[in-house]
């Protein structure tokens, strides 16, 4: 009893060294309006080997560090919302393909360059750096943009589904990790075939154990709490029995298969805190298992610039060529330009394996804290370096220009027309009412499938940013009676509204705004009315109120109005996951009735 009562204090000693280390760090990363995550690194380096050597139990730490990981895996894929993908899917395609495809080859090719002349060198070595580079932390990406309030923009959403794409892939090739002896594709056959039955046991799960189990168990969230836990470990278990020698692939279909649920958010909401502490021990650990060996540094350097600046130009090349602008393409490509979770765990079954040494660990640690640490200042001040930036990338942006000038459809004169900058959901409703009072309009759209759309259905467009100079010289503003932005950023709202001032005062100008105090600050830069859709709404209920409260009659056909509207609505999305052209084909050939 002694003893385990004094291995159990220790232990707790350890926990206690890591969470207080990481709280000063991140109380002082906070106050100097540094991210978290970096903090977190440090802290891990100060109490690791290489600084006061204060951890002990360092296995147990690493242990709880991959629980981690798990969890956190578990939380991405219950966060995974591919309705948000819709609009994007084939470029994310395209991307997380073409992005995976060039970066391993340039980086297999130049980790044999760096590695070659070390004892004990085989391919593999290159192979498993090269694939460590290759892949982007969809847990740092998620995390940062969710801060941000920017996961349901157009970069968000290519970046996640990019990542999505990316993580499909890691899953592969970590079921593929014991054959990779001698790269033999027949040694392949049997681990991806067990990759492809974890999936079949995901997708089976979610259609028929799932639906009557959280049924009942969401009568009580602590239920529900400890079953999202079972569900995870489950899968993690069975990952292990398949042979994938880890518990994250398992852990992360295991929340994918949940994600389709409505009880996701409360699962979400309920593990949170769990998943913060589980996160804050990764981040330490990963500081913890540094070694400054002279060799390794400049490797880990070079390989990190990279990532850096390499990975992020193959993006945001693949990006401008399927017609994307600059800024999409250039906050897509940065927010991408780190290596993931998953690389330090396919590299640390290298090592279990005996494919390649302890020393390819630490030197992809070394990459992994220095482009987290670098990306994470990209992403959160993407905006900025965006700014800087714009000579260099007019010049890029040249590279795609040839797709980017079809995707307009302006009228040659028009004179108090009305401007409409995005066309999503609000965007088509005033749409309607535009053409209701027989207006000419414009509409400006980031999204190069949806203005393709548009062009095909005659509406006067053009694919441009907002936030571009450019943009807003082109759609000539002196000549506009009424803007309107449904687009909640901030930034560009406010370049909008005084480039709309400046071109014609009297120009009516309304914007969309998610928070009081930057709507206060829009209405002191010249807005005429801040759109807030939570107060928009609560005042839309209270008119109802007061028009149908006695009127029972009225409010029965203002319920079914809004049924029609909601289900015409739906329609068109469910739609919209096809091709533009099928449906214009299918159009024309059945006059669009049999949709209907």
């Amino acid at each position: 009893m002694d003893v385990v009562g004094i291995e159990g204090s220790v232990l707790l000693l350890d926990i206690g060294f890591v969470i207080l280390s990481a709280t000063i760090l991140a109380i002082i990363a906070r106050a100097l309006r540094q991210p978290l995550i970096v903090a977190y690194v440090l802290a891990g380096i100060i109490i690791g080997p290489c600084g006061m050597g204060l951890i002990t139990e360092k296995e147990v730490i690493n242990v709880l560090a991959e629980f981690g990981i798990a969890l956190l895996l578990f939380m991405v894929g219950l966060e995974l919302d591919f309705r948000r993908l819709k609009d994007v899917g084939k470029v994310s395609l395209t991307c997380g393909l073409g992005q995976i495809s060039i970066t391993f080859i340039a980086g297999f090719l130049l980790s044999k360059y760096l590695l070659m002349n070390m004892s004990g060198y085989t391919d593999l070595w290159a192979f498993y750096v090269a694939f460590a580079l290759t892949i982007s932390s969809t847990m740092i990406v998620v995390k940062l943009l969710s801060d941000m309030n920017e996961l349901d923009t157009l970069h968000g959403k290519i970046v996640l589904g990019t990542l999505l794409v990316q993580d499909i892939v890691s899953i592969i090739v970590l079921a593929s990790l014991s054959s990779l002896d001698g790269f033999s594709p027949v040694n392949l056959i049997s681990p991806m075939l067990n990759g492809v039955a974890l999936v079949s046991i995901a997708i089976i799960s979610a259609r028929y154990i799932g639906p009557p189990t959280l049924r009942y168990v969401a009568k009580s969230t602590e239920i529900l709490f400890l079953f999202a836990l079972s569900w995870c470990l489950i899968f993690s278990f069975i990952s292990l029995k398949m042979g994938f020698k880890t518990v994250t692939v398992g852990a992360f279909l295991g929340g994918v298969s949940l994600a389709i649920f409505p009880y996701n958010l409360e699962v979400i909401s309920r593990i949170k805190s769990l998943r913060d502490f589980f996160a804050t021990i990764f981040f330490v650990s990963l500081g913890m298992q540094i070694t400054f060996d002279p060799k390794l540094l400049p490797l880990g350097l070079i390989l990190s610039a990279f990532v850096l600046f390499g990975n992020v130009a193959i993006v945001m090349l693949i990006n401008l060529l399927s017609g994307f602008r600059k800024r999409t393409s250039f906050l897509t490509a940065i927010s991408l330009a780190q290596i993931s979770e998953f690389s330090l765990i396919i590299v640390g079954n290298g090592v279990l394996l005996g494919h390649i040494q302890e020393s390819m660990l630490s030197l992809v640690t070394i990459i992994a804290v220095v482009t987290i640490t670098v990306s994470s200042y990209f992403i959160v001040h993407g905006a900025g370096f965006y700014k800087k930036m714009i000579p260099f990338l007019n010049l890029v942006e040249r590279i795609g220009d040839h797709k980017i000038r079809e995707l307009e459809k302006i009228p040659k004169k028009s004179s108090n027309h009305i401007i409409l900058c995005g066309c999503h959901r609000m965007g088509k409703i005033i749409i309607e009412t535009i053409k209701e009072m027989k207006k000419n309009y414009l509409v400006v759209d980031i999204n190069p499938e949806l203005v393709k759309k548009l062009i095909d259905e005659g509406v006067p467009c053009i694919y441009g940013d907002i936030g571009d100079k450019e943009i807003l010289d082109r759609i000539d503003l002196r000549d506009a009676e009424i803007v309107i932005s449904t687009i909640p950023n901030h930034e560009d709202n406010l370049l909008l509204i005084r480039e709309v001032k400046k071109a014609r005062p009297e120009t009516i100008v309304f914007i969309s705004e998610k928070h009081v105090d930057n709507a206060l600050g829009l209405y002191n830069e010249g807005a005429d009315y801040v759109i807030i859709p939570d107060i928009v709404g609560g005042e839309r209920i209270s008119e109802y109120m007061t028009e149908y409260i006695t009127d029972i009659k009225g409010i029965k056909e203002a319920r079914k109005k809004h049924i029609k509207k909601l289900e015409d609505i739906k329609r068109e999305e469910k739609l919209g996951k096809y091709e533009y052209t099928l449906l214009k084909e299918l159009g024309g050939r059945y006059n669009n009735e049999s949709f209907k």
